[in-house]
């Protein structure tokens, strides 16, 4: 049955994939493009003031990869890898948890974790280190960004981890509604931390437009969103029916 579940869940992280890419293609690859021409405006005015014209201007140099392939090709490659990688790992973590929560059932105990998973993975992690176009950014700086994000969702994830087991230590009959309120609160407390410690990156240009960056974060949110949705509305369906053909007398 696990196994059964998790191609499922693959293939619900790959139909969510599609579903994000036409969405990206919609509303935040324009964004990339709008943040992309900005960026070499402001690159050709700084090369013209250093050279004392534009006849002197070096030219840029091409992309290894069009960026029509990007939008195209490329962004649907990456978010099929992705969203199999994501639906593989959720699906075993719906066979892990299906059954200890309550009595939700399998539908909606997979939109829950798909919710629970979009805010710690997600929106969480996004409040310190939001979405930035690729346009905006320090090139020397991608490793320290890269690691600084992937720490956040790691302490995303732990704390979560122990909130979970804080929740557990002390739910009583009676009492369950004080003990998640207090896991909740060791949640908070513990990413509030590991916020304050991890590294402040800020690199968007003061004269970057507020208006592209706000919808290009707007879109990157909703991309996830629908891939997330995707994932937690069709694994749920698939799950429940592999869970009923489990239960069923052979």
């Amino acid at each position: 049955m696990t196994r059964d579940l998790l191609w499922r869940g693959m293939l619900a992280g790959i139909l969510g994939a599609l579903l994000a890419t036409l969405f990206a293609r919609g509303f935040a690859e324009p964004q990339i493009d709008l943040a992309i021409g900005f960026e070499e405006s402001h690159s050709a005015h700084h090369a013209a003031q250093e050279h004392a014209g534009p006849a002197h201007a070096e030219p840029q140099e091409k992309d290894l990869v069009s960026r029509e392939t990007q939008k195209g090709a490329g962004l649907l490659t990456a978010l099929a890898l992705y969203g199999a990688a994501v639906g593989g790992i959720f699906s075993l973590v719906f066979a892990y948890g299906y059954g200890r929560m309550g009595h939700l059932g399998p539908r909606s105990f997979a939109l829950l974790l798909a919710v629970v998973t979009f805010v710690l993975v997600v929106v969480v992690p996004g409040i310190k280190y939001p979405q930035t176009p690729p346009a905006v950014g320090q090139h020397e700086t991608v490793a320290l960004r890269t690691a600084a994000f992937f720490g956040m969702i790691a302490l995303s994830l732990g704390a979560a981890l122990v909130a979970v087991r804080v929740r557990n230590a002390l739910a009583r009959p009676g009492r369950g509604f004080d003990a998640t309120l207090l896991g909740l609160v060791v949640y908070l407390g513990l990413v509030g931390l590991g916020q304050f410690l991890l590294p402040t990156i800020n690199e968007v240009p003061a004269d970057f437009p507020a208006v592209l960056l706000w919808k290009f974060r707007l879109a990157s949110l909703g991309t996830q969103l629908v891939l997330w949705a995707t994932i937690g509305l069709a694994f749920g369906l698939w799950a429940e029916r592999v869970l009923r053909r489990g239960r069923s007398p052979r």
